[in-house]
């Protein structure tokens, strides 16, 4: 492969996760220290999550039309801009409030300009064949880099503490968490130059028409496998968005400190690029929606583990296994869900408004998630309420399967 593909394929792997390094990454890998430090519950961090997902939800629609009519070296650098700005805004550490509304500004600059556009960009480069490939790559990659800094930042914690976590007080763990992001704003603004550098012109550009029509988002509400796609995104982001559990069900259940289960949370990291690539490849040679059988499966199994209680303090090879198998059918649907666009032979025209269309029934666990999980979480104190919240994405695992057994059967009929 060349230096002139490698590079478009490499900057989609960063900005991916990049301009998603301040909303999620953070709360994600620092969960017990974020709400010392902005002294807040869970049920309000879930909140500020949810303001986040109910402007997404509204950014996900418009958002298709505007990708399908706009290049995405304009759209990607300025989504990549604003939300680096936000995180600036972050590092301050203000009220519950202020938060909230950061959380719903960064619902339209990672969404409205940037999701639907950066969707349409991948399936551009996987071309006809290899969708699986592309997507699985590229969020391997994702993957890899979140890993990476996931796993430096839990050492930077480490470091700028000039004491031990167990011994630092709020106002060393503040100062050491604002620097953190403070970095994460600095990498996320680096990932518009990315874009304007190296990603071609030639392939991206701008649609042929000189407005914006919602023609294509008719279209994609008209193919039933749109529809059955979008269940089957639902039921996989429940799952990723338990993953924000980690370091805190490791705080809570297993006594780890800050700086342990950040560690923890940042081990589930790694498995995400070698989920996502294995699947999407697996995915083009025994069809996606199979692989995607097989993940839903895999991610039932673990929670179940889980949810039953059977993993106490000590345990830590279980409790790593068990969190390293379950993270596997969790990330593995991320290199799978867009990839059905090929299956079910979406045209390519109208990709960035199916994606609005998937996205906005699919992403709605950015909207319930944050307050059921802060609502399970503190209503149960310690390990049991961690046991309910795997309890329902295990019912969430099995529901996805159903989905997807329905779209092969749909597709192959139809086909």
């Amino acid at each position: 492969m060349t230096l002139r593909k490698v590079l478009p394929i490499a900057t989609l792997m960063l900005i991916g996760e990049f301009v998603f390094l301040l909303p999620f990454v953070v709360t994600r890998i620092f969960r017990p220290t974020f709400l010392k430090v902005f002294e807040i519950n869970n049920l309000q961090l879930g909140t500020a999550f949810s303001l986040y997902g109910i402007v997404a939800m509204i950014a996900y629609f418009v958002g298709g039309p505007i990708a399908d009519r706009f290049s995405p070296r304009k759209l990607l650098p300025t989504a990549i801009l604003a939300t680096a700005a936000g995180g600036f805004l972050m590092a301050t550490i203000p009220n519950v409030y202020t938060l909230s509304l950061l959380y719903g500004f960064w619902g339209v600059t990672t969404i409205l300009l940037f999701w639907a556009s950066y969707v349409k960009a991948q399936r551009e480069l996987g071309g006809e064949h290899q969708q699986g490939r592309s997507f699985g790559s590229i969020d391997a990659g994702r993957g890899f880099v979140a890993a990476a800094t996931a796993s430096s930042s839990a050492f930077l914690l480490d470091a700028f503490l000039p004491v031990s976590a167990d011994h630092a007080t709020i106002e060393q763990l503040t100062s050491s968490l604002s620097t953190i992001i403070i970095i994460f704003s600095v990498l996320t603004a680096m990932g518009a130059a990315m874009v304007w550098f190296f990603l071609p012109p030639e392939t991206f550009d701008d649609a042929t028409t000189d407005r914006l029509t919602l023609e294509g988002v008719k279209k994609a509400l008209q193919r039933r496998t749109v529809w059955l796609q979008a269940f089957i995104l639902l039921c996989s982001y429940v799952g990723y968005k338990c993953t924000d559990d980690i370091s805190l069900y490791a705080n809570e259940a297993f006594g780890y400190n800050d700086v342990d289960s950040a560690h923890l949370a940042a081990l589930s990291f790694w498995i995400r690029p070698l989920a996502a690539i294995a699947a999407g490849l697996l995915g083009d040679y025994f069809l996606h929606s199979k692989m995607a059988m097989v993940c839903f499966v895999i991610m039932l199994l673990g929670s179940l583990v889980i949810s039953s209680g059977i993993l106490q303090p000590g345990m830590e090879t279980f409790i790593v296994l068990t969190l390293t198998s379950t993270s596997v059918g969790i990330y593995g649907l991320r290199g799978l869900y867009f990839a059905l666009f090929q299956e079910s032979k979406l045209p390519l025209i109208i990709t960035g408004s199916a994606a609005g269309v998937v996205s906005v029934i699919g992403y709605t666990p950015d909207v319930f998630m944050g307050p059921l999980m802060g609502w399970v979480l503190d209503s149960s104190p310690g390990a049991l309420g961690h046991q309910h919240l795997f309890g329902i994405l295990a019912g969430f695992s099995v529901l996805g399967f159903v989905f997807t057994l329905f779209f092969r059967y749909y597709n192959q009929s139809n086909n």
